[in-house]
Formats: C-alpha cells, structure tokens, sequence
C-alpha cells in the first residue's frame, strides 16, 4: 500500500459514507411523509445503498478478524465501516507486520 495516497482515500471515504448516511436518512423521512422525492434521485438512492451495504460488510469481516488480531472488534468495525476497504487492508498489513 502506498502511505502518501492512504490519508486522502480515508477523507474521501469518510465524507462519501457519511453524505449516504443523511441520504438514506433524508430518504426515509420524504418516505416516512408521504413527500414527493425528486426521480432524478432515484439512481443516486441506488448507488449510496450498494455502498452502505458494502460499507456494513466489510465492517462485520474486519470486525470478526480484529477478534482474532487482539484488536477491539466494535471499534475497527466502526473504522472499517467509514473508510472502507483501507481498514480492511490496515488489519491484514498488520497481520503481517506482526507475523514478521
């Protein structure tokens, strides 16, 4: 992995998963009020879901490794669910390093 472009992708990933989490929540309250929601949207709602989704399971599989990693499992869950697939990657360089 290269450190220089790590910082960045977290920041991205960060302010990406958070903007879909009030997203989603704007979502539910339109729904939840019988409120018209632009249908321009609709693909946006689409792709903000896939990545929430992705986001989740990768948090429950770095959660359940960083049990094995002597790691606190809630807390590299969390991590991993809002920068991705960099937390996955975190854990198992460490895995390594450790090994080594």
């Amino acid at each position: 992995m290269n450190k220089k472009y790590l910082f960045p992708i977290k920041l991205i990933s960060i302010a990406l998963i958070t903007s879909a989490i009030f997203l989603e929540i704007y979502n539910i309250y339109y729904t939840l009020n019988h409120r018209e929601i632009l249908t321009n949207l609709s693909k946006i709602f689409w792709l903000e879901r896939f990545a929430l989704i992705s986001h989740f399971v990768e948090a429950i599989i770095a959660a359940y490794l960083a049990s094995f990693k002597n790691q606190q499992p809630l807390k590299y869950g969390v991590y991993t669910f809002f920068v991705g697939t960099v937390g996955l990657l975190e854990l198992l360089s460490w895995e390594d390093k450790v090994n080594s």
